[in-house]
C-alpha cells in the first residue's frame, strides 16, 4: 500500500523564528568575542574557558530532556574509537575552528571572519565529492564555484598581501577547514549518542586542549580585565554558544539539515550588521558581494531537486 505524502518538515513560522534567533545569537558571539580581545584577553585562553562553560550548560540542557543522564551521557554502545572520534570532532570544532577563529579575529574584523568560517558548507560539498564519492548535481556545481568567487572577493575586498592581516585572513580560512573537516568525520561516523551528550563532549575535549595551549603559551587572564568584560563573557559562553547550538538543533530537528543549512549564512549577514551598530566596523561592497556569492553558494549546494526529495520520502 502505497502511503499517503507526509508534510514537509517545519514548523512555519515557529521554525523560521528559531533560525533567525539561532543565527543572530551566532553572529553576537564574534561580536563579543572581538570585544573581550580588545579587552586583553588571550584568543586560546578565552575560546578554552569559554566552552568550559559551554559544555557545562550543554550538561545541564541533557539533564532537563532526557530521564536517563549518565546513560545518555556514556553510551552502553560506545566503543573506544567512537570515543576517539569524539575527541577528533572536539579538536577540530572545537579546538581548531574556535581557537583559529579568535586567532584571526585579533587582526580582522568580526565581519571577514564570520564570512571566512561560513565557508566550511563549501569544502564538505567538496571535499564529500573527492574523498567520500557524494554525487555533484549541475546545481552543487553551480553553487560550489559561486562560492569559491565569493571567497575570492570576499578576501580581495580587503585582502592585504603583508603583516598581520594576511595571517588573520589564512588563520579564518583554516578555521572554516577545520569546521568542514569536523562536520565530514561526524558525518561518516553517525555516532550513537543524544545530540547533546555529544555536544557536551566535544566541547569539553575541545576545550582541554585549547586551555593545554594557552598554557604552553603562556596565556593569562588579565590583571586590569574589567567588569563589563564578563558580562561580555557571559553572553558569549551562554547565549552567544550554548542558545545557539540548542537552537539550531532544534531547527535541524524541525526543518532538516538540508533545508536547514542553506539558511546558515544569515550568521555572517547578522555579522555585519552588529560590527556596524557596536563596532563601528566597515566592510567593503566587494567583500559584501562576496559574501553573497558564497550565501547563494551555501543555499544552492543545500538544495534538493524535487524528484530526489519525492524519491527520498
Amino acid at each position: 500500500m502505497k502511503l499517503a505524502p507526509s508534510k514537509p518538515p517545519g514548523g512555519g513560522a515557529a521554525y523560521y523564528a528559531i533560525l533567525v534567533c539561532a543565527t543572530f545569537l551566532m553572529a553576537s558571539s564574534f561580536i563579543a568575542g572581538k570585544v573581550l580581545l580588545s579587552h586583553g584577553a588571550p584568543a586560546f585562553l578565552l575560546v578554552g574557558w569559554r566552552f568550559v562553560v559551554a559544555a557545562g550548560a550543554a550538561a545541564a540542557a541533557l539533564y532537563f530532556t532526557t530521564d536517563k543522564f549518565f546513560t545518555a551521557l556514556f553510551p552502553a554502545r560506545f566503543e573506544a574509537t567512537d570515543w576517539l572520534t569524539v575527541i577528533v570532532i572536539g579538536v577540530l570544532q572545537t579546538s581548531m575552528a574556535m581557537g583559529l577563529l579568535f586567532w584571526a579575529m585579533e587582526t580582522i574584523p568580526p565581519p571577514t571572519a564570520a564570512i571566512l568560517l561560513f565557508t566550511n558548507p563549501l569544502w564538505v560539498a567538496l571535499v564529500g565529492h573527492a574523498l567520500l564519492g557524494e554525487r555533484l548535481s549541475g546545481l552543487r556545481l553551480a553553487g560550489l564555484g559561486l562560492g569559491v568567487a565569493g571567497v575570492a572577493l570576499a578576501l580581495g575586498g580587503g585582502f592585504s598581501l603583508e603583516g598581520e592581516a594576511l595571517k588573520g585572513e589564512a588563520l579564518g580560512l583554516c578555521a572554516g577547514l577545520s569546521w568542514a573537516a569536523s562536520t565530514l568525520v561526524n558525518k561518516r561516523a553517525r555516532l550513537p549518542i543524544e545530540t547533546w551528550a555529544l555536544t557536551f563532549w566535544q566541547m569539553a575535549s575541545g576545550a582541554i586542549a585549547l586551555l593545554v595551549v594557552a598554557h604552553a603559551r603562556g596565556q593569562s587572564w588579565p590583571a586590569d580585565f574589567p567588569a563589563t568584560g564578563w558580562l561580555w563573557f557571559a553572553w558569549l559562553a551562554i547565549p552567544g554558544s550554548t542558545a545557539s547550538f540548542g537552537l539550531w538543533f532544534l531547527a535541524l530537528t524541525m526543518g532538516g539539515a538540508t533545508r536547514s543549512s542553506g539558511y546558515l549564512f544569515l550568521a555572517p549577514l547578522f555579522t555585519v550588521l552588529l560590527s556596524a551598530a557596536i563596532l563601528d566596523a566597515h566592510v567593503t561592497p566587494v567583500q559584501l558581494l562576496g559574501g553573497a556569492l558564497i550565501g547563494a553558494g551555501v543555499f544552492m549546494i543545500n538544495r534538493v531537486p524535487k524528484p530526489a526529495a519525492a524519491e527520498a520520502g
